[in-house]
């Protein structure tokens, strides 16, 4: 008899133990989750700038031109983010009631531009004269050097002239125009007598 009673106890005892973990987890639940009643601390919250805001008046020296001062906003996590469909539906029924140009529109109408009344001011710019263009550069000497040759210390450059062959050492004036001032094996320099100009020539293979 006395394990009888001792089964019945524990049973009991098991069972108020299961009622208060149930009534502990739902009561956790619902402080996690949310209930039904939490939204509406929120709004009241939310409404009371707005009505202080209302209260201002241009007499306390706070507020604008209009009388009112901006609306201030309470903290993101107090704000309702509850969508409003008829203030959505408001907002799309309204239209546009202005003068000029749309810019919401893709068919509104383009701004008219007005034209000219008179031709555009010429405004003149008292700029120096340009400088005089320079002299000429001197034109390329008309010889061509394609031989060389040194016996017993006489250097001598062959020298072609259009159809003309020329052999001349330095000191040689070659056609009555160029006269040559130095032989080197590799090149020579003559002087345009008729623009005093002294070039180069290099030695090129025929």
């Amino acid at each position: 008899m006395k394990t009888g009673l001792e089964n019945k106890r524990n049973v009991a005892i098991l069972t108020v133990l299961a009622i208060v973990m149930i009534g502990a987890v739902v009561y956790f639940v619902r402080n996690t989750f949310g209930g039904s009643s939490a939204p509406a601390p929120v709004q009241q919250q939310a409404a009371a700038p707005e009505t202080a805001t209302a209260r201002t008046g241009p007499g306390n020296g706070q507020g604008n031109e209009g009388g009112r001062d901006a609306k201030k906003l309470p903290p993101l996590e107090k704000l309702d983010p509850t969508l409003h469909p008829e203030l959505m539906a408001g907002a799309e029924a309204l239209e546009y009631s202005g003068a000029g140009r749309n810019i919401f529109s893709l068919v509104s109408a383009p701004v008219v531009i007005p034209k000219p009344i008179g031709p555009a001011r010429n405004v003149s710019i008292n700029l120096p004269p340009p400088p005089p263009p320079g002299p000429p550069p001197p034109p390329p000497i008309d010889l061509k050097f394609f031989g060389y040759s040194a016996n017993n210390g006489a250097r001598k450059a062959f020298l072609l002239h259009g159809d003309d062959v020329f052999i001349a050492v330095e000191g040689d004036v070659v056609d009555h125009h160029y006269k040559v001032v130095k032989i080197t094996p590799v090149s020579i320099q003559v002087t345009d007598l008729l623009y005093n100009n002294t070039q180069t020539l290099p030695l090129t293979q025929s």
